[in-house]
């Protein structure tokens, strides 16, 4: 006899009467068992989404049910989707009926990454009372300044890829709804998205003809008016509400993910304010070196190990071991000893090992501020541009021309988005031969450096343009030259800072690494990151709603007026 039992579109009835569906997969024998939910818009039929990181047939075959639900207006679904909006009620309203099915014990958890995280934190926002416990992975945390735009800089690939693939294809089914006109609508969506490397150039994108043509993805195009996203960015965010937090949760993040910063803060903000002291006490946080969905030994051009991998942690257990024994305790009673285990687990880069932490940023952090020096030539890697801990005395700028229309490449990183743009730890060394990029790089270190926690770049700056960007990237180099990036970050400056010596800060996220020895400290400075970043056109206008540009000359000072540096938590090593 088969051990899990499938039930397809089960209706869920919500308060407004829309009836949402759902596949349940749940243990094949009488009894009352605990619910572990999902909620997302990618369609519960993919096993791409059902089965994405956790084992669904393990975690019946432990004594749950799983329940896998389209949310509204999409896919099987009734109603109208709207990204976010309605998922704080609907899950409510979910997790309430998942309670009360005959097989149900009346204990829920919830699971999901990305969406299907933010799914979670939405729904236990609202303190549904047969909520147990969460594990929300690499998700949000504000939607607006997360996925929408980066320190005033507009996330134009992801933004662009997530309207084409993800909302599209069930907004044709369901507009078009006639086979003939659905595939001519697919076709076209398909050729789109081939050429979409072509397509991030397009200007302005509030324009852009990939979803105007198809008549699809409002939503995208909502998000350049500034009244909608004020209007309902507080429905579409967390942040404001930790103190609403009842549950105890296990965030799992990744050093090259691109919500690492929203997944942080989500641990951090429900730690302090979360409503109840059982809450505030039992957020877990977990850092691998993964990327976005992506738990692999091997990421980008680099390979950490199997332990790294998420179906090896640390030589102990896999991703879904770890989530029966984080539900096992909050749905069951059985004590796993999860509970009692550092609050914090991060991944290591450079020795490539796990450890535990109690609190973040570590307390034994030293910020040592690490300086930028040149002779005026710190242009491309075969510059003169160098790092070192002494402070600059009186040393000649440096200076490039930022050009709009010949944007510094995204190569690697943080990333999510289509095209032939990769993510994670990439070798740098073509970008840093651009004149546009500044190199500064320390000499071969003598003894192991590490690097965990929040990185900033603090620069004085100078532009002679209207607005315009400023990034920056920290690298470790290899003995033969390899250049890996581990984290970046990018500013936009505003009318009031054309043609004023002023100093800026650069929130490059968080990393944890071990520079080795022979290895070298370097960081790249330049004015773009594109297609990761639409391309500031210096005039004051953006690529969203305009069309001219103008090269803009940036300048870096370094002295000792004007140090500029970047700020490292130093970790000292235990002796």
């Amino acid at each position: 006899m088969n051990q899990i039992l499938v039930e397809k579109n089960v209706p869920c009835t919500l308060r407004d009467g829309t009836v949402l569906y759902a596949d349940i997969y749940r243990p094949n024998k009488e009894g009352k068992f605990p619910v572990l939910l999902t909620r997302h818009p990618y369609n519960k039929d993919l096993p791409f989404y059902s089965h994405r990181y956790l084992d669904t047939n393990r975690l019946v075959q432990n004594g749950y049910v799983v329940i896998n639900q389209d949310v509204r207006g999409r896919y099987n679904s009734e109603g109208n989707f709207y990204p976010m909006i309605h998922e704080a009620e609907d899950g409510y309203d979910t997790v309430e009926w998942a309670a009360k099915l005959p097989f149900s014990n009346g204990k829920v958890g919830m699971f999901g990454l990305s969406y299907y995280g933010f799914t979670q934190l939405l729904a236990a926002s609202e303190q549904p009372p047969h909520l147990q416990a969460i594990a929300p992975v690499m998700t949000l945390s504000n939607r607006r300044d997360t996925t929408f735009t980066e320190s005033g800089a507009f996330l134009l690939a992801s933004s662009e890829t997530w309207g084409l693939e993800s909302l599209a294809p069930d907004e044709i089914k369901r507009k078009y709804k006639k086979p003939a006109l659905i595939a001519e609508k697919m076709k076209q969506l398909a050729h789109f998205y081939n050429n979409i490397n072509e397509w991030y150039r397009f200007k302005p994108v509030k324009d852009w003809p990939p979803l105007k043509e198809l008549g699809v993805a409002s939503a995208f195009y909502d998000s350049f008016d500034e009244t909608v996203r004020e209007e309902l960015g507080e429905r579409m965010s967390i942040f404001h509400k930790y103190h609403q937090f009842t549950v105890p949760a296990y965030h799992i993040a990744g050093w090259y993910d691109n919500l690492l910063p929203s997944t942080i803060q989500n641990y951090l903000g429900m730690s302090e304010k979360a409503a109840t002291s059982e809450a505030r006490d039992n957020q877990k946080l977990m850092i691998g070196a993964w990327g976005h969905g992506v738990y692999t030994s091997t990421l980008g051009e680099r390979s950490f190990g199997l332990h790294a991998a998420g179906d090896w942690i640390d030589y102990k257990e896999d991703l879904t071991g770890l989530h029966l024994r984080w539900f096992d305790y909050w749905l069951k009673g059985i004590d796993t000893g999860i509970v009692n285990e550092a609050p914090i687990k991060i991944f290591v880069m450079g020795i490539n090992e796990w450890r535990d932490e109690y609190e973040w940023p570590l307390a034994r952090t030293n910020y040592k501020p690490f300086y930028l020096h040149s002779e005026g030539k710190a242009n491309t890697r075969f510059g003169d541009g160098e790092l070192s801990w002494e402070k600059p005395g009186n040393e000649p700028n440096d200076q490039f021309i930022y050009d709009p229309e010949n944007p510094v490449p995204t190569k690697g990183g943080g990333t999510l988005f289509a095209g032939a743009h990769t993510y994670g730890p990439q070798d740098q060394r073509r970008v840093e031969e651009r004149e546009d990029v500044l190199v500064y790089t320390s000499q071969p270190l003598e003894q192991p450096l590490e690097v965990t926690g929040p990185i900033k770049a603090k620069l004085w700056v100078q532009t002679d343009a209207v607005s315009t960007d400023f990034t920056a990237k920290l690298i470790d180099v290899m003995p033969d030259g390899t250049a890996y990036n581990l984290t970046d970050g990018i500013v936009r400056l505003s009318n009031q800072h054309s043609g004023n010596t002023v100093e800026i800060e650069i929130d490059m996220w968080a990393t944890s690494n071990v520079f080795l020895p022979g290895h070298c400290i370097r960081v790249e400075v330049s004015s773009s990151n594109f297609p990761r970043y639409d391309a500031n056109l210096n005039t004051g206008k953006t690529m969203i709603d305009s069309l001219e540009s103008k090269c803009a000359r940036q300048t870096i000072f370094h002295q000792e007026e004007y140090p500029s540096y970047l700020l490292l938590p130093v970790i000292e090593t235990e002796k």
